[in-house]
């Protein structure tokens, strides 16, 4: 069967042709029913006129749908002889690769080979043109079973000619060519085949992204044919790590052949360095040299032993130095004890570290910056994380990072054997969402109206999680323990802190559920089994102490009993504002350090008003610069943040979140009135700037999506309509945004271009706009005459931007080269919409909000195994 563009196929438009082979034609189409994109395969008419086989085929479709595995292409459905599935985005594997790249995706065939085979399922088609790799570096297998399901295997097993692979179009003599190649040689014959074939296929498949070149080849088919069947395979062009394990999957006896795909790991061949005769004076100074590697080996089996084999009631306690100058925002051991990954910062630029537990430092991961609060897979070959706004996972192996959903400010992950993510995808908006492994779209677990829940652990059972509250009134916050489908939502303490889950000893039934409580690492016994405490709390560890605003625990724990814990606070925890030149010379801090936000100079530049957190709500504060003394401006029991002077300095507007979400309140600058709720929403609104005509009031508000728009809001000033507007709204953050002097222009911060960029458009909104800043920046800020721009850079430095603007009906803006003028250790959440800092009107002197200890190396992490045994009950 034959369609065409416009095609209509059941509820599927066919929009393009994507290819043609011997199994027949591929095209992409859409859904109307779901509104997406599938891949439609329309059967050879050999099959489809053939009542009975379709029918059998029509049974085989649904056994392979059963297979739901991340790493095979799904299928939806049959429609009148032709297969429905999924699209997958991407290029077909084409080596060469570097050898662990090619482990990288071997892993993930053989995860999909042998999802199959456990389903009695062969592919018998197995080929780099039937292996998809997407951009976020997920290799997917297409056409699974497809050769197996299609031909009858009496029949095919007789007649070599009706073999999927050989029934190909004689016109695409490559196509018959690549798919011959990679046949066994017991399929090669017309013999029967299982997932032996499929296992020879994996190798030569292997041998191709090693190389870039195929393992048999031949100007002919039958030549092919005659390579597969009698040509030995010559490995001598592959990394040495994979020849045992290519020459097992590569025997032409299928009875001598690797018999189990999963098995694939055990026969990876460490190689051993070649032994050489050494000169005397080599001898000397290689003595020293092996003496100190014979303790490093030492310490590293001691670990070892200690690790995986050390008896109930022995504790072994180390450190272990952070990644290498860095500073460490959050970090998570692998289930089996075996790995540590840490979200670190080294030089500006935050990221993930991988580490081994025996190994003697840290590796960076790709792809992951901005990386926040990392956690593992139940397996512990997948690290989910949070950065640019989306909650993401890696594999531990390396290779590319895969967007899972929308997480703006995720704050803390977990992930259940049933491959379900619980997360907590913003910052105050009271949610733990859940979302499954291989992504989708997200939905709601908890939605409670106290509280803004964060940090979900899984317990065993997959079931229940515990997670924390911290908004609203002591007798709701707190650690609570929940289900997934929302039933339960029971606190079991009243400590303000996030909570860890340890397994049970060998030697004990019972868990621990690990927080803290006045700057100690406290354990409560708790079954597991029953959700229930059984026991008294016992202090394990002083000095560990909550970091990011009081609500993350620096801890981890393995399921084997290994403690990772952080003592002296880490990155985050204290704050300090302050004055500072255009050389980055402070001029001396603005009160006391602490946790300590948001900036704002008034206009007449003699008081500031700023956020100071506490762990149950964040309260403004406005300070005197002359007399030196501070006033609480807000006095509520609620989160209060991001406040903005109106042009007089009479007046403050500010995000309050009383009912959730956040609203734009108004309140005069001497505190002596009420607060007025300027603008009630159903979305959260953030407050950015008071246009200094006092005309208008610049917010950002967060869509359902998640997303932030820019918006204005006319404040009657000389304005009689008071009805907000939009000013941009896309499918990308538009926020932190600024008004000119003259209100002709807005500067803002968008992310379109994939990471954030300072862009500025005409107001009005009308044509034109113009890029500011190079290779990222946020945040920008006008001088007052109109003639600078300034803005953080993607490093951290502040910079500076001269520029010229021309007004009218045809208006014109020109921006100079963007100078850095110094390193601001700015305490910027990287996926916040929130200003930390502010300029002088001459833009001689910055008030920046920085982290104490900004770019100095964080303490070691403090190691213990068989944690229990040791702590004081």
């Amino acid at each position: 069967m034959h369609l065409s563009v416009g095609d209509r196929l059941s509820v599927y438009e066919i929009l393009a042709p994507i290819g043609a082979g011997g199994m027949g034609e591929v095209y992409r189409a859409k859904d109307t029913r779901l509104d997406r994109e599938v891949a439609i395969k329309v059967l050879p008419a050999a099959v489809g006129g053939d009542p009975e086989r379709l029918a059998r085929f029509e049974r085989e479709a649904k056994v392979l749908a059963s297979l739901n595995h991340p790493n095979i292409a799904q299928i939806y459905g049959v429609e009148d002889r032709a297969l429905v599935m999924e699209l997958v985005p991407g290029e077909p594997l084409k080596g060469p690769f570097p050898l662990g790249t090619a482990l990288n995706y071997a892993r993930q065939i053989a995860e999909a080979l042998e999802a199959a085979h456990e389903k009695g399922i062969v592919h018998r088609d197995l080929k780099p043109a039937n292996i998809m790799v997407t951009p976020a570096g997920v290799v997917k297998v297409l056409d699974f079973g497809l050769a197996a399901v299609a031909n009858d295997p009496a029949s095919s097993s007789a007649d070599p000619a009706k073999s999927p692979t050989l029934t190909m179009r004689s016109t695409q003599a490559g196509m018959i060519l690549g798919t011959a190649a990679y046949m066994s040689p017991e399929q090669a014959r017309g013999k029967a085949v299982d997932k032996r074939a499929d296992i020879w296929a994996f190798g030569v498949v292997l041998y191709e992204m090693l190389t870039g070149k195929r393992l048999f080849d031949g100007e002919t088919i039958s030549d092919t044919l005659a390579a597969v069947l009698k040509t030995e395979p010559d490995l001598t062009q592959v990394p040495a790590k994979v020849r045992r394990l290519l020459e097992a999957c590569l025997q032409k006896d299928p009875k001598l052949r690797l018999q189990a795909i999963g098995d694939w790991r055990l026969l990876l061949t460490d190689v051993q360095p070649q032994v050489t005769a050494l000169s005397p004076s080599r001898l000397k100074w290689l003595w020293p040299a092996a003496t100190a590697l014979f303790f490093i080996a030492a310490a590293a089996l001691a670990f070892v032993y200690f690790h995986q084999t050390s008896p109930p009631g022995q504790t072994l306690r180390y450190t272990i130095a952070a990644p290498e100058g860095s500073t460490v925002h959050s970090f998570a051991i692998s289930p089996d004890g075996r790995t540590l990954v840490v979200a670190a910062e080294v030089n500006g630029k935050r990221q993930l570290w991988l580490r081994a537990m025996d190994a003697l430092q840290a590796q960076p991961m790709p792809f992951t910056e901005e990386a926040t609060y990392p956690f593992w897979s139940p397996d512990s070959r997948y690290i989910g994380f949070f950065a640019e706004g989306k909650l993401k996972k890696v594999a531990a192996s390396g290779g590319p990072a895969q967007s899972l959903c929308d997480a703006p400010d995720g704050r803390g992950g977990s992930w259940n054997r049933d491959d379900v993510i619980v997360f907590s995808p913003n910052n105050f908006d009271g949610r733990i969402q859940q979302v499954a492994a291989a992504g989708g779209v997200s939905s709601d677990v908890t939605k409670t109206s106290f509280g803004d829940r964060r940090h979900p652990v899984f317990l065993p059972d997959g079931r229940h999680f515990l997670d924390m509250a911290r908004r609203g009134t002591d007798q709701s916050y707190g650690v609570y323990v929940s289900t997934l489908d929302g039933k339960e939502n029971r606190r079991i303490l009243a400590d303000l802190s996030s909570a860890v889950f340890a397994p049970p000893a060998r030697s004990d039934r019972t868990g621990h559920i690990l927080f803290v409580r006045e700057n100690t690492l406290m354990a409560l016994p708790f079954n597991a089994a029953s959700a229930q405490v059984s026991g008294e709390v016992f202090p394990v560890a002083e000095g560990v102490s909550l970091t990011s605003n009081n609500t993350y625990l620096p801890a981890a724990v393995s399921d084997n009993g290994v403690l990772l814990y952080e003592t002296g606070g880490a990155a985050g925890g204290t704050n300090q504002i302050g004055w500072y030149d255009r050389t980055g010379k402070s001029l001396g801090p603005v009160g006391m350090p602490g946790a300590v936000f948001d900036p704002a100079i008034s206009p007449d530049e003699k008081s500031i008003m700023f956020r100071r957190n506490s762990p149950t709500h964040f309260d403004l504060w406005v300070r005197d610069l002359s007399r030196g003394t501070e006033t609480r401006f807000t006095s509520d029991v609620s989160f209060n943040i991001a406040p903005v002077w109106s042009p007089k300095g009479d007046r403050i507007v500010f995000a309050s979140l009383r009912k959730s979400p956040y609203n734009l309140y108004k309140k005069a600058a001497s505190g002596s009135a009420q607060d007025e709720l300027l603008l009630p929403n159903t979305v959260a609104d953030f407050p950015e700037q008071w246009s200094r005509d006092g005309r208008f009031i610049v917010y950002a508000e967060a869509d359902p999506k998640n997303k932030y728009d820019l918006w204005v809001l006319p404040t009657g000033d000389g304005t009689a309509d008071r009805k907000a507007m939009p000013f941009l709204r896309t499918e990308f953050d538009e926020l932190l945004g600024q008004l000119s002097p003259d209100s002709h222009w807005m500067a803002f911060t968008s992310d379109r271009s994939g990471q954030r960029e300072v862009y500025v458009r005409p107001f009005p909104p009308s044509d034109g706009e113009w890029t500011i800043s190079i290779a990222g920046g946020q945040a920008p800020r006008w001088r007052g005459d109109g003639k600078e721009l300034y803005f953080e850079a993607a490093d951290g430095k502040m910079m500076a931007v001269p520029v010229k603007a021309v007004a009218g009906p045809k208006p014109s803006f020109e921006a100079g080269t963007p100078a850095a003028l110094f390193d601001a250790h700015m305490a910027t959440n990287v996926n916040s919409g929130l200003f930390e800092y502010d300029v002088t009107a001459d833009g001689k002197r910055f008030l920046i909000c920085t982290t104490i200890g900004s770019g100095a190396a964080s303490p070691p992490l403090t190691v213990v195994t068989n944690w229990s045994a040791g702590a004081k009950k």
